[in-house]
């Protein structure tokens, strides 16, 4: 496998994490440098574990993984996303949001954008690739692009402000729902 193969499979990869680092920011959960860093480490170290524990669980998995990875996935960011908008909705000024960059959302939103990659890791296993170099790529890739996303997704904030919870719900539920109907339709 080439290097230029490996960027191509990382960029893709990072995409669903790199969307929600980008709702989230907008969302305004990524103001300070801790929050910037949780998600774009915690979405870079999952793209990275994952395909290693899909490379290590090897052939035998795959049939099984296959048929309930995207109801996972999509359980995982619509519940988020759900949540997101319903704390965008609400009007009262007492509210305490939760932070996508912390605690038990952030595990769910790493998992939730990383399932490809462990299937990714399967398919690497089946075709004999040395599993570290991609691996590392595709967490680099992943984090950078998160990054970045967050940087815009912060000025679209300051932009729209409090709309952008709501919409940042939305993009969630949006990226469940792709990796749902795609698993199902193929």
């Amino acid at each position: 496998m080439t290097t230029l193969e490996i960027i191509i499979i990382a960029v893709g990869l990072a995409m669903d994490a790199s969307a929600v680092s980008l709702a989230s920011a907008a969302a305004g959960f990524a103001k300070d440098a801790r929050a910037k860093f949780r998600l774009s480490f915690h979405f870079g170290l999952f793209q990275f574990l994952m395909p290693v524990l899909g490379w290590l669980i090897g052939i035998s998995f795959v049939s099984h993984f296959k048929a309930f990875d995207h109801w996972i996935a999509f359980f995982l960011l619509a519940f988020v996303g759900i949540r997101m908008i319903l704390e965008g909705m609400d009007t009262s000024n007492e509210r305490q949001k939760k932070d996508p960059s912390r605690g038990m959302t952030m595990v769910l939103l790493s998992v939730a954008t990383s399932i490809d990659a462990l299937a990714v890791g399967l398919s690497l296993a089946m075709l004999d690739v040395k599993i570290w170099y991609p691996s590392v790529m595709i967490g680099v890739i992943t984090a950078g692009m998160s990054l970045l996303a967050i940087k815009i997704g912060t000025k679209l904030g300051t932009m729209f402000g409090k709309r952008m919870e709501i919409f940042g719900g939305a993009v969630l539920i949006l990226i469940g729902s792709r990796i749902l109907f795609s698993h199902l339709i193929v």
